[in-house]
């Protein structure tokens, strides 16, 4: 990695900060960013480009534009590019840390006590939280389709996905979406106009860049083919893991679908489990993607509890930075190419088909057991689309309802 790289508008460059420093902003960030990775963002401006002014607004911009290109979780990258940016490779671990720590150990601790919620109340809780998981993920597909599908071509794309994910279950249809969809961009898309880039430099050099790469499709590779020649849960559960960070385009509600794929159908984790984790997750802060740690705290084989949650909180990270880093010298470039940019958009368009495939299934069909589920999802989603509301409060009113419908159906 260079050293150093000339501050200029529109370009990033080192400013001499201390992994400490970065520590410490972060710190204050993961235990107070709410709202999921697009409100991350808008923190991550007002606390790091606004008061602190550790990059200017058009390096903030391209920096942004480049990690949502990338599979991964963009809020995290965001994040990690900009510890890198300020205390180097130690100051990009600090950022990473310190921004998933809080949320990660909650969600573990959420795992832990796993066993209070048997009674009557706690079943209604869960319940309250699984269908907390149908509002979130009902929200983020009417977004995204907003955004990401919003003409008829795009609409036909995310289709498609859905027929795909269906009908080839598991991470096999999830991924046979994806490069669907990016052929379907390169065909249907190639005429929409081309979007508006600057310029972005970044102190990574195209050696480090290559290396990081190299080793990205190298697990992507070989992890699958080591959990097949061993008998090891613990290789088994990196691959899973790895795989899932690998494929996620689209903000972090898009890893559902991947991870109900790796570990409720192999039997690892209960469908029930699985969504109370992914409701609970939508109440703290920081990246959503530390719901893998709350899974491998609560998976059946071992390694489960604290090393499973490690084991799976470092490999669903992973394949992003390693993703990030190997982008970084390269993107200037590569972004500017109408090719590059039609792929994206039909990729992007797949990810919508996916993410409404899983609203389907497992989160609607598990949460949703009649009318009164219906009623109280629909409530949460229109708090959420309507009113703003901030998750943990839609949480809170969706547990509490919960329980109140346990309480109601014990009575009648």
């Amino acid at each position: 990695m260079a050293a150093t790289v000339p501050d200029a508008p529109g370009e990033l460059g080192p400013r001499g900060g201390t992994a400490g420093e970065v520590f410490r902003a972060f710190l204050k960030l993961g235990l107070t960013s709410f709202g999921g990775p697009i409100a991350h963002l808008g923190y991550f401006r007002d606390e790091l480009v606004t008061r602190r002014k550790w990059i200017d607004e058009a390096g903030y911009a391209d920096l942004v534009a480049l990690c949502q290109f990338l599979p991964g979780p963009a809020s995290s990258q965001v994040g990690f590019a900009l510890g890198l940016l300020r205390g180097g490779p130690i100051g990009a671990f600090a950022a990473w840390a310190a921004f998933t720590l809080p949320s990660a150990l909650l969600l573990v601790l959420f795992a832990y006590s796993a066993t209070a919620f048997d009674g009557r109340l706690g079943v209604g809780l869960l319940h309250g939280l699984k269908i907390v998981a149908v509002a979130v993920v009902a929200q983020a597909v009417w977004g995204m389709a907003r955004s990401l599908a919003r003409d008829r071509e795009r609409a036909s794309i995310a289709l498609v996905a859905v027929l795909l994910v269906v009908t080839l279950a598991g991470s096999v249809g999830q991924v046979a979406a994806i490069v669907v969809g990016a052929l379907g961009g390169l065909w249907l898309c190639r005429h929409a106009p081309a979007a508006t880039v600057g310029h972005l430099a970044f102190p990574v050099s195209k050696r480090a860049g290559l290396i990081a790469l190299a080793l990205f499709f190298l697990l992507l590779v070989s992890l699958p083919l080591l959990a097949a020649a061993s008998s090891s849960q613990g290789v088994a559960l990196l691959d899973a893991f790895y795989r899932a960070g690998s494929l996620v385009f689209g903000g972090g509600h898009v890893v559902l679908p991947l991870l109900e794929a790796e570990v409720v159908r192999p039997g690892w984790v209960g469908p029930d489990a699985f969504l109370a984790g992914y409701g609970a997750a939508q109440a703290v802060p920081g990246p959503l993607f530390t719901f893998a740690a709350y899974l491998g705290a609560v998976m059946g084989p071992e390694p489960d509890g604290l090393v499973g949650a490690v084991i799976c909180l470092v490999a669903v990270f992973l394949p992003g930075f390693l993703l990030l880093i190997g982008a970084l010298p390269f993107w200037d470039a590569f972004r500017t190419r109408p090719k590059a940019q039609a792929a994206m958009r039909g990729a992007n368009a797949a990810v919508v088909g996916i993410l409404g495939a899983a609203l389907y299934d497992p989160v609607w069909t598990s949460a949703v057991l009649g009318p009164y589920d219906f009623a109280l999802a629909l409530a949460g989603f229109v708090l959420l689309t309507i009113w703003k509301a901030p998750p943990w409060i839609v949480v809170l009113l969706m547990g509490l309802g919960g329980m109140s419908l346990s309480l109601t159906t014990a009575t009648v």
